[in-house]
């Protein structure tokens, strides 16, 4: 527009629209040299530095955080967290770090992570001392492995367990009905 409107084009448009006249003359310039229009606002690559460039120590402290042994054991076996989000990024904010819980979800999952919802359908409330069995798992996990033997996870719901074994005894009912007493 700037173009077709000739001398004062590029201060009209700026004017008209509210661009800076320098932006418009910017643009002006990239249509005369053919880069076309985008929907992008930044340049490829634009945009703001990643936190965990910006903070050294944040991946470590993040991974700290997720790890089910703290402590002592880069080799964990086991990959777990019991820990939102929100309340990873905040232990983070604890420890000096400027990040958010959004912020928290993308670093997870680019390490490869899958963000779970916390929905129970069937099993009721968590046990209390859930982190303690995951620790206790991730322990027994190790033995095994440092003894060559093979390792296989099971995970069980008493509930379906349950809803097994009555389906199961209907189904012997239905196939051989007990005796009258």
């Amino acid at each position: 527009m700037a173009l077709e409107l000739g001398r004062g084009g590029k201060s009209a448009v700026a004017e008209t629209t509210g661009m800076s006249r320098n932006t418009v003359i910017k643009a002006t310039r990239e249509v005369e040299s053919g880069i076309s229009p985008s929907e992008r606002q930044r340049a490829v690559g634009g945009g703001d530095i990643k936190a965990e460039v910006k903070q050294p120590g944040l991946l470590e402290a993040l991974e700290e955080l997720v790890h089910p042994a703290t402590r002592g054991n880069p080799m964990s076996f086991l990959r777990w967290t019991s820990k939102s989000t929100a309340k990873l990024a905040d232990d983070l904010v604890r420890q000096g770090f400027k990040i958010t819980d959004d912020t928290v979800g993308r670093i997870l999952k680019n390490l490869g992570y899958s963000l779970q919802a916390p929905v129970k359908e069937k099993e009721g409330t968590a046990h209390p001392d859930r982190d303690a069995q995951f620790s206790y798992l991730n322990d027994r996990v190790g033995e095994f492995m440092q003894a060559g033997e093979p390792v296989i996870s099971v995970d069980t719901k008493k509930k379906l367990r349950h809803e097994v074994a009555c389906s199961e005894r209907a189904r012997r009912s239905e196939a051989r009905p007990m005796p009258e007493a």
